[in-house]
């Protein structure tokens, strides 16, 4: 008769048993198995949501991105990004998924009173509009600073703009808008949005 193991090797391989079998069913049977229900059931969402232009990944709808006009001066880092009037433009954020965050600026900063004032003024001027009309969304970036949503007031204001620099009618950007507007999430929480990326895609799009 074969000597019984000490109680602590004992412990130590029940223990080994188990790590294995658990590394097995969570490790490697589980995730394959929700990844093969996610690509089977909502394959776009799983992927990233890429949006495509011309058969090439242009983005993602599920992150912002600047509609900037090219460089004037590509060398120079500290050249000042301008605002292309032909997009529609996202609320401020560097847009990089690799800084993602908020200023951390309170409501008691000059530097965030003074920044959101500049803002103010230059959208103003931007979509030709009453500085008091430009809603809150323009001059402030969202607590990721990568949300690709803004208000559909945000984008009423712009298609004016939109339409004159591209030569459309107004009532057809108009209409872009409209399609590309989400509704209330689960009907009830915040109010509808309008992703900027998306709509851009529709714009793009439009003959």
């Amino acid at each position: 008769m074969s000597k019984p193991l000490p109680t602590a090797v004992r412990t130590h391989l029940t223990a080994l048993r188990a790590l294995l079998v658990l590394t097995v069913l969570l490790g490697i049977a589980y995730p394959l198995l929700v990844t093969g229900i996610s690509q089977l059931a909502f394959a776009d969402k799983a992927n990233g949501s890429i949006v495509e232009v011309d058969g090439k990944e242009a983005g993602s709808s599920l992150l912002g991105q600047n509609f900037d006009l090219p460089k004037q001066n590509p060398g120079d880092p500290d050249e000042a990004p301008r605002p292309d009037p032909r997009w529609f433009q996202p609320r401020p954020g560097a847009y990089d998924p690799k800084a993602s965050g908020a200023s951390n600026l309170g409501p008691n900063s000059e530097d965030l009173a003074k920044s959101v004032e500049d803002r103010r003024q230059a959208v103003a001027a931007f979509d030709g509009v009453d500085p008091a009309s430009v809603p809150a969304d323009a001059l402030t970036a969202s607590g990721s600073g990568l949300d690709p949503h803004i208000s559909t007031a945000y984008a009423r204001q712009q298609v004016e703009r939109v339409a004159k620099a591209r030569d459309l009618p107004a009532d057809t950007v108009r209409k872009l808008v409209d399609r590309n507007t989400d509704d209330r999430p689960l009907g009830f929480l915040g109010q509808p949005g309008v992703n900027v990326v998306l709509l851009n895609q529709a714009l793009l799009e439009q003959k």
